[in-house]
């Protein structure tokens, strides 16, 4: 019976992932990790009410083949550095580390375009050292998923994000070549990528961009 395991399903990727791998066939059951209950049931999904603090009194719980992570906040919702720091690298990395400890083979996460764990810019450095933290536990398959702008319609108010979405809409045909990387892609489409991603076994460390993300859902 093959299990998946999501943390961030109340997200943007997040909550097309789970939906996907409810109805996927490839997947007998799937555990999801929230703070809070979401209003949804299926008869493949488990429930863990959890956060970073509880994570590892939980860890029992945390079994898994394939290990989706969509978690993430922004600036506008976290302006502590510290707290932003931990939301996107101490939780995913210790998602990770507690999972394969209980012999989880794949993991799949969410980062973003440009992540450099040499970088000066906090955003993109703290995305550089979760990929780099989490690609150093060597799982027998490691994805790394790097968007640029993540189109799509969210519930929550972004007035700003419209705008830049509406911007890639008119620039992505322009952006060819080595600059395609930096084409918008929606949310929809990273997280069929994902689960097209976890049943490629080729690869111990994969690295998908705006292109290669395409290619795997053709």
């Amino acid at each position: 019976m093959k299990k998946a395991i999501l943390f961030g399903a109340s997200g943007f990727v997040g909550s097309y992932l789970l939906n996907d791998l409810l109805y996927s066939d490839f997947y007998d059951e799937v555990t999801i990790v929230v703070r809070k209950p979401l209003n949804i049931q299926h008869p493949k999904l488990r429930m863990l009410l959890s956060d970073y603090q509880n994570l590892p009194q939980n860890k029992s719980y945390l079994v898994a083949d394939d290990v989706f992570i969509a978690l993430g906040t922004t600036k506008k919702k976290t302006p502590d550095q510290k707290e932003y720091y931990q939301i996107d690298h101490d939780y995913p990395v210790l998602a990770a580390e507690l999972t394969q400890a209980n012999g989880a083979q794949s993991v799949l996460l969410v980062s973003a375009v440009g992540a450099n764990a040499d970088s000066s810019i906090f955003y993109v450095k703290t995305k550089g050292e979760a990929e780099r933290d989490i690609i150093a536990l060597n799982f027998e398959h490691t994805h790394i998923f790097r968007p640029s702008m993540i189109m799509g319609n969210r519930e929550e108010s972004r007035p700003m994000e419209r705008l830049f979405i509406k911007a890639f809409s008119v620039i992505n045909g322009l952006l060819i070549g080595g600059l395609n990387k930096y084409r918008g892609i929606s949310a929809q489409r990273i997280a069929k990528a994902m689960i097209a991603a976890a049943q490629r076994k080729d690869d111990q460390l994969k690295i998908y961009h705006w292109e290669e993300m395409q290619k795997l859902i053709k």
